[in-house]
């Protein structure tokens, strides 16, 4: 893996998310998630990393972890 220059670095924006750690509480696997949310896998892990993602990809995953939509805080911190 390669460094990332300043330009790259400004373009990732962690935003820091609970999506894991209730995940794992609830003993389900990222490919579980992905597929009852309707994303890929990828998407999964790179919102867990903590990168920024889509209001609508938001809205997924919060009602894919069983929660509801007005829990977002609880998920992610905007």
């Amino acid at each position: 893996m390669r460094p990332v220059s300043g330009k790259e670095a400004e373009k990732i924006k962690v935003e820091p998310n609970n999506v894991r750690k209730i995940r794992e509480g609830l003993l389900m696997s990222k490919a579980e998630l992905a597929r009852r949310a309707k994303l890929s896998v990828l998407t999964i892990d790179r919102v867990e990393k903590g990168m920024a993602c889509r209001m609508d990809t938001k809205r997924k995953i919060i009602l894919s972890l069983g929660l509801a939509l007005s829990d977002r805080d609880k998920v992610f911190r905007d």
